[in-house]
């Protein structure tokens, strides 16, 4: 005899299988965990300061202050 299979049941699941599946293509063309994000704006941060750090003023700056 057949399993007995009810078909509501059966299409949400497979539905829920798409979704899955769908979020986990997403998550690796897109996603970045936070300790990678906190990462690149910490490096950026750094960068910003460093270069603000060399930065030549002009003599007119200073006669105004």
């Amino acid at each position: 005899m057949a399993e007995i299979l009810n078909l509501r049941q059966a299409r949400k699941a497979r539905a829920r299988a798409e979704h899955s599946a769908k979020g986990d293509a997403n998550r690796v063309a897109f996603g970045r965990t936070k300790l990678e994000k906190l990462a690149t704006e910490k490096a950026k941060n750094q960068t910003k300061t460093r270069l603000d750090g060399h930065f030549l003023t002009k003599a007119t700056d200073h006669e105004s202050d």
